[in-house]
């Protein structure tokens, strides 16, 4: 059964659910895959066409009923789409572009996560400097109602490691936004760095990218990330976050 499972799996995540109702509709009633070649003509890429094989196969191997087959292939076809619609995820990339796929850049994106947050906002960078369009989102956002948090690498008088004050510019561009340090670095953070940088709206939305909030990050780097929408890493990664602040790992900025 363990072949057959796996070879439903991966048609199903090659072929559109119209497709595979298709093929499920030549299953129902069927003992064997006698006539291979009515399925193969529904597949068209190479790939689909050696899942497909793989999974007739599978079939023929476990004798059971062309019925269950087309039951398991709606089933899986359900559950995937129903995983996307819940949860998607998004390529980012700021840098050269190519012919071949067209992703979103950071600042959109980042821009997009700010203006989407109705409730909180969490944001994290090592720096933060010289962004005019995120910092009036940011103050749009709060100036709506939406809690937002702020955490920045801490300079070297604080027991960071920069010698500029990142939330030292920060309280300047928000003033009421809530701004948050990583000061205390025990062993073996002795020497850590607030290196992480993503940006969490409410418990819905999480971005995860590489850049920094500078004006360099955001315009003239190659970076990449991956924008998440929906499903349990946005919640969970604000929960991580808020956890750092009641178990005191991160502290109010002073």
């Amino acid at each position: 059964m363990g072949p057959l499972v796996d070879s439903v799996s991966e048609l199903v995540a090659l072929l559109p659910p119209s497709k595979i109702e298709a093929i499920a509709s030549r299953l129902r009633g069927a003992n064997l895959p006698a006539q291979e070649q009515e399925f193969h003509q529904i597949v068209g890429t190479p790939a689909a066409r050696t899942a497909l094989g793989s999974m007739l196969s599978a079939w023929r191997k476990s004798t059971l009923p062309g019925d269950v087959v087309a039951g398991m292939l709606i089933g899986a076809a359900h559950f995937r789409e129903r995983a996307q619609r819940d949860c998607t995820v998004e390529l980012v990339w700021t840098g050269p572009m190519t012919p071949f796929i067209a992703p979103r850049r950071t600042e959109q994106v980042l821009l997009d996560v700010i203006q989407r947050a109705t409730k909180e906002l969490f944001i994290v960078s090592f720096v933060a400097y010289d962004v005019p369009s995120i910092i009036a989102a940011i103050n749009a956002a709060i100036d709506r109602g939406v809690d937002t948090r702020i955490l920045v690498e801490a300079s070297v008088t604080q027991g960071g490691s920069l010698l500029v004050d990142p939330v030292a510019t920060m309280r300047k561009a928000v003033p009421a936004a809530k701004l948050y340090a990583w000061t205390d670095r025990p062993h073996p953070f002795t020497n850590g760095r607030v290196h992480a940088k993503v940006a969490v709206a409410d418990d819905a939305i999480a971005f995860l990218t590489s850049a920094n909030l500078t004006g360099h990050a955001l315009e003239k780097n190659m970076e990449a990330g991956v924008l998440v929408c929906g499903g349990h890493i946005p919640n969970d990664l604000r929960a991580h976050l808020h956890a750092l602040i009641e178990t005191k790992v991160i502290h109010t900025a002073s």
